[in-house]
C-alpha cells in the first residue's frame, strides 16, 4: 500500500467515519441480523404452530446488514414449502411428499433446472398430465411450469420473477415473498467451486464445508429468452451467500453499501434494468476471493471502492459476470442494449476516474453533505442518533412481527368454543418439536408463548365467569402469571381485566398501579401488530435503550406495549365497553375487508389508553373521583399526544362511553364522529350512535 497516495488514504478514513455515523458499522450490522434471525424463526413458528408445514427464511441487504435508512431495500422472504422434495437421484425419493427429479443438461440455461413430475406412491416418473400446471415435453416428460405457485399468491401482489411483492400498504417498504420448494443436496452445477483446491484464505475451508452442507430452493421463474422459459425453475443458492456475507468485514460491507449507492445515484435512475445489487455483491466476493484479508481497512477503503467498481466495469464491458457458486451462469447475459452499454460505461468510467467527487454528489443518506463536512472537519460530521434511530426501528419491528404473528395464531381460535380453543392453545404451547430448536428458536418461542398463556388464562377465566367454576379459576391465574411480562403493558392488563370482571376491584388497582410505575412515558414504545400504519417518531430514549443493548429479547418484554385481544370465548373477560368491537362490521362492512382485516372480529385495544380506561373503570366503583376524573383526563391526553396508537378509533369509542357514563353526550358524539373519521368502515362507532341518538330521543320524549 506504500504506493497509494495519501489523499486516498484520508479519504478512505473520512469516508469510514461518514458510514460509521449512518449506521454501517459493526455495532449496528450485528443488531440487524440477531433482529432479523429472530423475526425469521418467529415467522417460522407462527406457520408451524398453525399446522403449515413450511419455513420462512429472510435474505438479501436487511438481514445482511448491508443496507441504510436511505437505501429503501426490500424485505426478501422465502418460503420453503416441505410437503415437496426436490431430488438429483432417485435414492432420495421421499415417502409421504410430493417430489421432483431435476433436470439439468444441455437444453436447460446455467443456474436453472427442469423438474419433472414423479408419482407419490414409487420413485417413478408420472406418465398423465394430472393438472392445468403440467407440461409434456418432447421427450415425453411430465414438467412442472414455473407458474405453479400463481395460485398462492396474495391478490394485493405484484409478481416480479418469482416474488410476489405486496402493493398499496400505507407506510410499508416493500415485501417480496418467494414460494419455493427444497431441495437438501446442492446441485452439480453448485458444487463446481466447493470441489476446487484452495490455497486462498478467504473462504476458509469450514467455510467451504459449511456451503458444501446447506440446502438450495429452486423458486419458479425461468431466464427470459430462453426456449424452455415456461418450465424452467432458478436455482437459489441464498444460504450460502448469506453465510458469506456474514462472514465479511466491516469495510467490505461498506465498500459494497457505497456500490449500491453509486448505482442508485448515477445507473438506475437512467438505465433501470441492467445493473442489480446482486450484480454488485457478486463483483464484491469476486474482488475479495482475489485479495488478501489485509488489504480492506479503514484507510483502503476508497483504493479498494476503486478495485471493485473497475472491476464492474470490466464486467459490463465484457458482459461477464458469472455467478459466485454457479460460474456457468452469466448474470449480465443480455442485459445491456447496443444503445446503453456505451452509456452506463461512460458513467462508470467517470465515477472510477473522478479521484472522489463523485461521491460528493451521492444525496443518499445524505452522504454527499456528510462527507464535505468531514473534509472540511466540520463537527459534527453526521447526526449522532442515526445508529439509535436504527437501532430503535430494528427492535420495534420485531415487536411488531410479534404482534403479528400472535394475531395470526389467535385468528385461528376466534371462533371456536372455549373448549376447543383451550386444546388449540395448548397445542401451540406444546409444539412437540421444541427439543429440536436451536436458541434462537427457543427464545422466539419462549416470547410468543408467553402471550399464549395469557390468552389461555383468559379463556379458562372466562369460561369460570360462565360456569362459576373455582378450580378452574386457578388454573387460570396460573397461566396468566406466567404471561405478566410478556411485555409491559398488555399481559398484566390482560390479569386486570380478569379481577375487574369478577369483582375483585382491590387487586385491579394493585395491578394497574404496578403497570403505570412501569409504563414509563418516556421510554416505552406501542406496538401494533394488526394492519401496516406509518409510525411516528419514537422516543429518544427508547432509541438508545435499543442501541446500548445487546439483550434485544429482554428490552422487548421491558420497554414495549403491544396491543390487548381479546378473541370471542374471552368475551367474559372482557368489559361490556370494548365487547362492542368484537362486532364492528356490518354485512355491508364485510366487503371492505382483505384478508389480514382477522383481527377485526376481535376486541383490540391499545395498551396505554386501556390501562387509563380500566383506572377510571375501577376508580368508579371505588367512588374516588378525583383518580377516576384524573384517569378520564389521562385517556384523553393519550388520544391527542400519542403519535403511534394502532387503534385510536377504539380508544375514542371507550373514551365516548366514558363520557355517556358521565351524562357528558355531547362530548360522547365528538368522540365517535372523531372515530368515524379515522376509520369509517367496520367501527363500532356507528353502534354507539345509534344507541346515543336513541338515548338523546328518549330524553326528549321523557321531558
Amino acid at each position: 500500500m506504500s504506493g497509494i497516495p495519501d489523499y486516498a488514504h484520508n479519504l478512505s478514513l473520512k469516508m469510514s467515519q461518514v458510514m460509521d455515523g449512518i449506521g454501517v458499522n459493526e455495532k449496528i450490522v450485528m443488531k440487524r441480523r440477531r433482529l432479523r434471525l429472530l423475526n425469521e424463526s418467529i415467522i417460522t413458528l407462527s406457520h408451524q404452530l398453525r399446522g403449515e408445514d413450511a419455513n420462512i427464511f429472510i435474505f438479501g441487504s436487511k438481514i445482511e446488514g448491508t443496507t441504510t435508512l436511505g437505501l429503501h431495500s426490500d424485505t426478501d422472504c422465502l418460503t420453503s414449502v416441505n410437503k415437496f422434495n426436490v431430488i438429483q437421484d432417485w435414492s432420495e425419493w421421499e415417502n409421504g411428499k410430493r417430489n421432483f427429479l431435476m433436470i439439468q443438461d444441455e437444453y436447460v440455461s446455467p443456474g436453472y433446472c427442469l423438474l419433472q413430475e414423479l408419482r407419490d406412491d414409487a420413485p417413478l416418473p408420472l406418465v398423465v398430465e394430472s393438472h392445468g400446471n403440467s407440461y409434456r415435453d418432447r421427450m415425453g416428460r411430465i414438467l412442472l411450469k414455473n407458474t405453479f405457485f400463481n395460485v398462492v399468491a396474495n391478490v394485493n401482489s405484484v409478481r416480479h420473477g418469482p416474488a410476489h411483492t405486496n402493493q398499496g400498504v400505507s407506510g410499508v417498504t416493500g415485501l417480496d415473498f418467494v414460494p419455493a420448494f427444497p431441495c437438501h443436496v446442492r446441485p452439480v452445477q453448485a458444487r463446481h467451486w466447493l470441489n476446487q483446491h484452495r490455497e486462498e484464505l478467504w473462504p476458509t475451508s469450514d467455510m467451504i464445508q459449511y456451503c458444501n452442507n446447506t440446502r438450495c430452493f429452486v423458486v419458479g421463474v425461468g431466464r427470459k429468452g430462453s426456449v424452455n422459459e415456461a418450465v424452467e425453475w432458478r436455482i437459489s443458492t441464498s444460504f450460502a451467500e448469506r453465510f458469506l456475507m456474514f462472514n465479511l468485514s466491516i469495510t467490505q460491507i461498506r465498500c459494497y453499501v457505497l456500490m449500491k449507492m453509486i448505482l442508485k445515484t448515477f445507473i438506475t435512475p437512467r438505465f433501470p434494468d441492467s445493473i442489480s445489487s446482486f450484480m454488485c455483491k457478486t463483483v464484491l466476493i469476486h474482488c475479495i476471493l482475489y485479495t488478501r484479508s489485509d488489504a480492506w481497512k479503514e484507510n483502503t477503503l476508497f483504493i479498494c471502492l476503486s478495485f471493485c467498481l473497475s472491476t464492474l466495469y470490466n464486467c459490463v464491458h465484457n458482459e461477464y459476470c458469472p455467478h459466485f457458486f454457479i460460474t456457468q451462469n452469466n448474470l449480465m447475459s443480455g442485459k445491456f442494449s447496443p444503445e446503453s452499454k456505451p452509456l452506463i460505461l461512460k458513467t462508470l468510467r467517470y465515477v472510477i476516474e473522478s479521484n472522489g467527487k463523485a461521491l460528493l454528489v451521492i444525496e443518499c443518506d445524505n452522504i454527499d453533505k456528510y462527507l464535505q463536512s468531514s473534509l472540511n472537519d466540520f463537527i459534527p460530521m453526521h447526526p449522532h442518533f442515526i445508529p439509535t434511530l436504527i437501532a430503535g426501528q430494528l427492535l420495534k419491528c420485531d415487536a411488531r412481527g410479534i404482534s403479528t404473528n400472535f394475531n395470526f395464531l389467535l385468528s385461528k381460535m376466534n371462533d371456536l368454543s372455549p373448549r376447543l380453543a383451550m386444546q388449540k392453545n395448548l397445542t401451540f404451547m406444546s409444539y412437540h418439536h421444541i427439543e429440536n430448536y436451536t436458541n434462537i428458536d427457543k427464545k422466539a418461542y419462549l416470547l410468543i408463548a408467553r402471550y399464549l398463556c395469557s390468552t389461555l388464562g383468559s379463556i379458562l377465566a372466562s369460561s369460570n365467569i360462565y360456569q362459576q367454576d373455582h378450580l378452574t379459576y386457578k388454573k387460570a391465574l396460573s397461566f396468566m402469571l406466567l404471561g405478566l411480562d410478556s411485555d409491559v403493558a398488555s399481559g398484566k392488563l390482560k390479569l386486570a381485566s380478569v379481577f375487574y370482571c369478577t369483582g375483585d376491584i382491590w387487586r385491579t388497582e394493585i395491578i394497574l398501579k404496578n403497570i403505570e410505575e412501569c409504563y414509563d412515558l418516556s421510554v416505552v414504545e406501542p406496538v401494533c401488530g394488526c394492519y401496516h400504519f406509518k409510525n411516528g417518531a419514537k422516543r429518544e430514549r427508547f432509541n438508545k435503550l435499543c442501541y446500548e443493548s445487546n439483550e434485544e429479547c429482554t428490552l422487548l418484554r421491558y420497554i414495549t406495549a403491544s396491543c390487548v385481544c381479546f378473541i370471542r370465548c374471552e368475551i367474559n373477560c372482557c368489559p361490556l365497553e370494548l365487547q362492542h368491537e368484537m362486532f364492528r362490521s356490518t354485512q355491508e362492512d364485510f366487503a371492505y375487508r382483505n384478508k389480514d382485516d382477522e383481527w377485526m372480529n376481535m376486541a383490540v385495544v391499545d395498551s396505554l389508553p386501556y390501562l387509563y380506561f380500566l383506572q377510571y373503570k375501577t376508580y368508579s366503583r371505588l367512588g374516588r373521583q378525583d383518580d377516576k376524573q384524573t384517569a378520564l383526563s389521562n385517556i384523553a391526553r393519550t388520544i391527542d399526544v400519542e403519535p403511534n396508537l394502532g387503534h385510536r378509533e377504539t380508544a375514542l369509542n371507550l373514551l365516548g362511553q366514558c363520557m355517556e357514563q358521565e351524562n357528558n353526550l355531547e362530548s360522547a358524539f365528538k368522540c365517535y364522529a372523531r372515530s368515524l373519521q379515522i376509520r369509517g368502515r367496520n367501527n363500532s362507532a356507528k353502534i354507539h350512535i345509534c344507541k346515543l341518538l336513541n338515548k338523546l330521543i328518549n330524553r326528549k320524549y321523557n321531558n
